[in-house]
């Protein structure tokens, strides 16, 4: 079988070291090769670090940039720096050569040819070009090279993007093709779209028409800059970043490299007209106002002393400005839709400027897919995915014809007097009216090969709660939860309140979940197909009692909480939690109360709650304590105080973990717990730990007595936090939450070494966590997050 055990990068740029990166976070050591620094004297020449010079910075770079491209920045030791001349027959020990040198086509050819001198028969080559023909590229090359080589092409950042496009060329080995879409699901945790060999493939051939449809509708309406992101921002099912401020982040000389490539390769002329460059932005290539790398772009940061301000580009002027808030009732009317659809058909049917606009924004979109959908991919859902997938949209340009209705489009697009797609057409007059339909639990899409509904096939390995939901319905429900039959005798609970935040409707569904688990179901899942597994406790339900001084009503609700987590940990079947997203505060506290963690590998993770002036209560301080000594909490000759200190620190800190491989090494998941780096597969992978444990005799764990490090640890913790605040590390009201959870921590006014229980630290939480309440410097943290997102420092 088949096997990717190590790699080689060639080139080592951003996007080289990147990937390379990605291979690392996945455990696989890899090659990083560049050219050997031009200029360099004849003496600098024989020393072998300047020779590396550029992989070794491309290296070293990752360790600096944000967002991370590593989930652990230790893993970088996994990546070994080299030199194209010295070091290329070094890709013979490796099982993947990929290919991210300069996107030209002379630069590609050449280094292929080299590659080939050294290349083991049988090793995978592919290129990671973003639009170049991947069977040009090799055309000198032998037939068995070619045999072996395709097109892997990354989005940007590939660690956080989950779209991977796997083009094959004429005489790709069909086999091998197979093996990559599988390693790039399974391995690599990507969402894998087969595409063709045409012009900048599929994600890039229709997200670059579609920004310039944009621009094109934004000179038709007298549009400004801000105007254009309000409107296709997530109003239209697209990320915040919207039009110009993605376009600030990728760099306009990515973006008119891109264009400008499918513009020299398509043929018809309404086409090449399509992919022109408006003469504004070649003037703003020119002048390098390239965006966020070159410090200007279509928006530009001023700073004046501690005041800083966005200024956005006046199109006319060419000069910054202040910004103008983009004021239309068509987005008051789409924020008030529930649904992404709801939103498209709010924004549209609005009837002022800004639906106007929109609709020929996506009108334009939504017929240019209709017409080359064909030409660059084997189906529309392939098309969807990779808009999806690669550009952050909700809905991709078929989901989009859906949203608004096939019919309705197709008319709006006559009276415009522009061409209905013959695909469109095809559909109608078989009376197809939807691109996608649903019929007992499962989805069909309209398949354009057969010209009829094709079922879509869910990958093995992956489960979709809402699938579910259809097929097996739903156990139990109330407002905040759902306890889901998802096969095999196992059973989900999902949370999918506002928010996913945790009321009183999800603690107590929770413990109904656990009871009917214990008494008719093989053992439980807790996850959800939501934005996020849980952001924890409901802040605003808690700042109002606070404020109401409802001290009982905290106690009460403290102790649910609590019970709840209990009847997690103590259920008589198996509990493993699938998180993804953000699991913060309250939403680790379940985590850290079921038997494994099976997170997504983007899972952000962590106890959160000092930085709104109160303590973890719902058992998470007590499961710290618990977790940073268990392996020596029997052996009374080893001192527990420096790995209490150490979780003491994590959690008074409020550090979280930015991806599941950095929780881990803060302390919230034990080494027996595992990631799963494609997110889609984190439920069915949990589903199969729970039948595991199931079948080896599951038995729930024992009540049990932890060891604290009593009065002695909390002198120490006392000295350190003086310490801190002496040299304004820390505010006094920062200092006294971190004593208050030190209190807990080190187990009260006791002896070092004293047994207590569960039960006791419990206590100690709740008791702390209402008291920090009734501080009005707690209750201050508390609005002011709640109103600006951001902590505040009193």
């Amino acid at each position: 079988m088949r096997k990717i055990k190590s790699a080689a990068v060639l080139g080592a740029g951003t996007m080289g070291a990147s990937i390379a990166a990605h291979l690392a976070n996945v455990g696989i050591p890899c090659l990083v090769l560049d050219i050997v620094p031009p200029g360099l004297s004849e003496e600098e020449k024989k020393d072998p670090a300047l020779r590396t010079q550029l992989a070794r910075q491309g290296v070293e770079n990752l360790k600096k940039m944000k967002p991370s491209p590593l989930y652990d920045v230790n893993d970088v030791s996994l990546l070994t720096p080299g030199n194209l001349e010295d070091d290329l027959s070094k890709i013979s020990g490796v099982d993947w050569v990929i290919e991210v040198v300069a996107e030209r086509m002379e630069i590609k050819k050449s280094l292929f040819a080299q590659v080939e001198k050294y290349w083991k028969p049988g090793t995978i080559v592919t290129t990671n070009t973003s639009g170049l023909s991947v069977n040009e590229m090799v055309s000198e090359c032998s037939p068995e090279f070619r045999k072996h080589f395709f097109g892997t092409h990354f989005f940007n950042p590939p660690r956080y993007m989950k779209l991977l496009e796997v083009i094959p060329g004429e005489e790709t080995d069909p086999a091998l093709v197979e093996f990559m879409k599988d390693f790039g699901d399974r391995v690599l945790g990507k969402g894998v779209v087969l595409a063709k060999d045409t012009p900048n493939f599929i994600g890039n051939r229709i997200g670059v028409y579609g920004l310039l449809a944009t621009v094109a509708a934004m000179k038709e309406e007298g549009f400004t800059p801000e105007e254009v992101d309000a409107v296709t921002g997530p109003a239209m099912g697209r990320p915040k970043s919207a039009t110009f401020r993605t376009l600030d982040m990728v760099g306009l000389d990515i973006f008119l490299h891109v264009a400008q490539n499918v513009g020299e390769k398509v043929t018809e002329d309404w086409e090449k007209a399509a992919f022109e460059i408006p003469e504004f932005l070649q003037q703003m290539n020119e002048k390098r106002w390239l965006g966020a790398k070159t410090g200007q772009g279509f928006y530009k940061k001023e700073k004046n002393g501690k005041e800083k301000k966005i200024l956005t580009l006046d199109l006319d002027t060419m000069e910054y400005r202040e910004q103008k808030k983009a004021k239309f009732g068509s987005l008051e009317a789409a924020k008030n839709a529930s649904s992404v659809p709801g939103r498209i058909k709010a924004l549209l049917k609005a009837g002022d400027k800004g639906s106007a606009f929109a609709w020929k924004a996506l009108r334009d979109m939504m017929i240019y897919s209709a017409v080359k959908a064909e030409e660059i991919a084997d189906d529309i859902v392939s098309v969807d995915r990779a808009m999806r997938w690669g550009f952050n949209w909700e809905l991709g340009p078929f989901e989009n014809w859906d949203a608004i209705g096939v019919k309705e489009a197709a008319q709006r697009i006559e009276e415009d007097g522009k061409e209905v797609p013959a695909l469109v057409k095809e559909m109608l007059a078989a009376g197809i009216d939807s691109f996608y339909k649903k019929e007992e639990g499962k989805t069909f899409f309209y398949d354009f090969k057969t010209k009829s509904y094709k079922e879509l096939e869910v990958p093995f390995g992956t489960i979709f709660i809402s699938d579910y939901k259809e097929k097996n319905g739903v156990i139990k429900s109330n407002t905040g939860a759902s306890l889901i039959d998802i096969g095999d005798g196992v059973a989900c609970l999902e949370i999918h309140s506002q928010r996913q935040a945790l009321g009183p409707d999800v603690l107590s569904m929770m413990m109904k979940a656990a009871d009917e688990v214990e008494k008719n179901w093989e053992g439980l899942v807790v996850a959800s197909d939501t934005k996020n597994f849980c952001v924890g406790a409901n802040l605003m339900m808690i700042l109002m009692e606070a404020q109401a001084e409802e001290w009982d009503e905290l106690h009460l609700a403290v102790r649910q909480f609590q019970q709840a987590m209990m009847s997690l940990k103590y259920c008589d079947k198996p509990v493993v939690a699938a998180p993804h997203g953000m699991a913060l505060g309250g939403g680790y506290e379940i985590l850290a109360h079921c038997d494994r963690i099976m997170p997504a590998a983007e899972t952000y993770m962590g106890l959160v709650e000092l930085g709104v002036g109160v303590i973890p209560a719902g058992g998470g301080t007590k499961e710290m304590v618990l977790r940073s000594s268990e392996a020596h909490m029997d052996n009374k000759d080893v001192d527990l105080t420096q790995m209490v200190i150490s979780a003491f620190m994590t959690v008074a800190q409020a550090k979280v973990g930015t991806s599941a491989k950095e929780a881990q090494n803060l302390g919230y998941m034990r080494p027996t717990d595992q990631v799963v780096v494609n997110q889609d597969r984190r439920i069915f992978d949990a589903k199969q730990a729970v039948l595991g444990l199931a079948r080896a005799g599951y038995k729930a764990p024992q009540t049990r007595k932890i060891r604290v490090i009593g009065e002695n640890g909390l002198g120490t913790i006392r000295a350190g936090l003086f310490n801190m605040k002496e040299g304004r590390q820390i505010s006094e009201y920062d200092a006294f939450l971190a004593e208050k959870l030190a209190y807990i921590m080190c187990g009260g006014n006791v002896d070092a070494n004293t047994w207590v229980t569960e039960q006791y630290l419990l206590d100690l939480e709740r008791e702390v966590f209402v008291e920090l309440c009734m501080q009005p410097k707690t209750q201050q943290r508390m609005a002011h997050i709640l109103k600006t997102g951001k902590p505040l420092r009193n």
